[in-house]
């Protein structure tokens, strides 16, 4: 990171500097670069904006690596931990000699396993269907998710694997051992529910970014693969959820203007949701098919709300 700030430094002052695709050696060429050309690393501007990003997320070390003896390839989380249900992982790739970013790099094959060893078993869990640039002013940053069905505990172990290829050399990480954290008391964001014999699972995203009022609520719905050791990807489905958040600690209140979740372009699902205090809220859930007929959440507990839902703790 100290080259990287140097660079910074760099570029306040002679105002003209980028990273040029054929330039190992110096990583730095001063006047007359023509950014078009430049393929392997960021132009100024976008190093900058990468440099600013990483200072809101932690390394997370089990699934870092270098390829080559050429390129470091840094993992990220928002807290450099991985927890039960979604979490997002940042890739960013660096070369070895100059510590510029590489813009062109490619991550696929991202596969977590769980050994449960009482069972003598293995399974996968859900995991985003790519991993892509996190936009367009920070083409140097890959995004992906993956949301762990369980926390590692005496019953069972994580370990992860994916394949990276950078400008011509390929390499990656396999079986790296992983810890998942449990997630703290209040906080349940990863619900399952079955239609005939099929299982999918319900990954609520980023929960502890809700304030008090309205939030956008966004979700993924996945679907158990066959066999389980391969990456449950997204339902090819389109579903409705219904949400009604309520309060058990405070006589089970609701909340008003809340709206379904819809699936989106993306894959994912969107609604609102109105938090009108901190504390317990319980998200229950009702889940439609394209055709508005209750899949999942229609039965009702002795209290009269779904039995599926989300805990969400303000």
């Amino acid at each position: 990171m100290k080259k990287v700030l140097l660079l910074f430094l760099a570029v306040t002052t002679l105002g003209l500097v980028s990273c040029n695709s054929n330039d190992d050696e110096n990583g730095i060429v001063i006047d007359g670069i023509d950014l078009s050309k430049d393929v392997d690393c960021c132009s100024a501007e976008e190093a900058l904006q990468v440099y600013k990003f990483l200072q809101t997320v932690k390394i997370v070390p089990a699934l870092s690596t270098e390829v080559d003896g050429l390129y470091n390839v840094w993992a990220y989380t928002k807290t450099g931990t991985l927890h039960r249900g979604y979490n997002d992982i940042y890739f960013v790739v660096t070369k070895k000699k100059t510590g510029n970013y590489v813009k062109n790099f490619d991550i696929t094959n991202v596969t977590p396993l769980m050994n449960m060893v009482k069972m003598n078993m293995w399974h996968s869990t859900p995991v985003g269907p790519a991993v892509e640039s996190f936009d367009e002013t920070r083409l140097a940053v890959k995004h992906g998710w993956v949301s762990f069905l369980m926390n590692t505990s005496e019953a069972g172990t994580w370990q992860i694997s994916y394949d990276i290829s950078v400008l011509g050399s390929t390499g990656g990480i396999k079986d790296a051992p992983i810890t998942v954290d449990a997630l703290p008391a209040g906080q349940d964001w990863l619900k399952n529910f079955k239609v005939g014999d099929d299982t999918y699972f319900l990954s609520l995203v980023n929960p502890s970014d809700f304030v008090t009022g309205s939030n956008t609520i966004q979700a993924y719905i996945s679907k158990k693969s066959n066999p389980i050791t391969t990456p449950y990807a997204l339902a090819s489905e389109t579903f409705t959820i219904e949400i009604d958040p309520r309060m058990p600690d405070m006589g089970s209140h609701t909340s008003p203007d809340n709206v379904a979740l819809t699936k989106q372009a993306d894959g994912s699902y969107k609604g609102s949701i109105n938090l009108t205090m901190t504390g317990l809220w319980r998200i229950h859930l009702t889940v439609k098919d394209s055709k508005g007929n209750i899949v999942a959440g229609g039965d009702n507990q002795k209290d009269g709300f779904s039995s599926l839902y989300w805990d969400v703790t303000l």
